[in-house]
């Protein structure tokens, strides 16, 4: 977080500054107004506003790379943080007529904020629309970043269930066929090579497998060294070509070691699944389970047998 806020610390220096000359501008040509005559009501929620407008701000500049949309959204909640900053200025301070800048910071920094925040907003969503293309193998329909893995950036074994059974409640896309995969002698290489080394692997063939999967496919990791593909619409002898494909993808995957740069080359297993029908009974997460188990089931045999799926 203090990494992606030092990109954007102009950002807060400008608008920092803007309120702090703002606050000392209205200390000096303004008098305190009597206790009494302080609307506390109008304080809370002008004040209330402005700080959640100010976290908005911090979240949005520690969340986000510089650029185009960033600026916009940036721009646009500072303007209006400042606008409220003044309306709260306003109730503890009285300036004389005179002082136009007050009213024009009021009228002019809160339209202005709206206007370049739906703006960003705009190019937002184009944005949103590239980045959620990127993620099709990663996601589908559902997001949730706390079913997220943070080695591989993939889903975690809770997210697949919730697709599962998205799936099963609408019978929609089916058949539907899961690939259960798992990395040959992996502890052994972890033990061998180091936890970092390992973890670097696990990431690279996540990415391998991701760019062997079709559009609407779904990769996750089940857990340790094993992965999970679903393949919606994909009948049983499709999803052993796709098994087969992803196999070989792997088996001629050269990864380097950082250490000297030895190549060490993997070879994978695959267990496969297939759901032609949903029944009633039993319910729809036993079914979900008894899934799960024959894939894993299926996975443990082809290791006995040295077969791919």
């Amino acid at each position: 977080m203090q990494t992606a806020l030092t990109l954007h610390r102009h950002k807060l220096l400008i608008i920092a500054a803007l309120l702090l000359a703002s606050v000392l501008a209205n200390w000096y040509f303004g008098h305190a107004k009597p206790w009494a005559s302080i609307d506390w009501l109008d304080v809370v929620g002008e004040g209330g506003s402005a700080l959640a407008l100010g976290v908005w701000l911090i979240l949005i500049l520690a969340s986000r790379p510089t650029g185009r949309v960033t600026d916009l959204l940036s721009l646009g909640l500072g303007f209006m943080f400042l606008a409220f900053c003044q309306d709260v200025v306003d109730e503890f301070i009285r300036l004389p007529n005179s002082q136009w800048w007050e009213q024009g910071l009021e009228n002019i920094a809160m339209p202005l904020g709206i206007s370049l925040l739906t703006y960003g907003l705009f190019h937002w969503h184009g944005e949103q629309l590239a980045i959620n293309e990127q993620l099709k193998k990663r996601e589908r329909v559902f997001r949730e970043h706390r079913m997220l893995d943070r080695l591989t950036q993939i889903g975690k074994v809770d997210y697949l269930k919730k697709q599962i059974q998205q799936v099963m409640h609408q019978q929609q896309e089916l058949p539907l066929t899961l690939l259960m995969i798992d990395v040959d002698n992996f502890h052994q290489q972890s033990r061998l090579y180091g936890h970092r080394e390992s973890d670097r692997l696990l990431h690279e063939i996540s990415e391998l497998l991701l760019l062997n999967l079709r559009d609407g496919d779904l990769i996750c990791r089940y857990g340790g060294d094993r992965f999970a593909v679903l393949l919606p619409e994909t009948p049983e002898e499709k999803a052993r070509q796709i098994a087969f494909e992803l196999q070989q993808a792997v088996r001629f995957f050269a990864f380097k070691l950082q250490a000297n740069g030895e190549t060490c080359y993997q070879r994978i297993h695959i267990g496969l699944s297939c759901l032609y029908q949903v029944a009633q009974s039993p319910g729809i997460e036993q079914q979900m389970d008894d899934f799960l188990r024959s894939a894993n089931q299926q996975l443990a045999a082809m290791r006995l047998s040295g077969q791919v799926a």
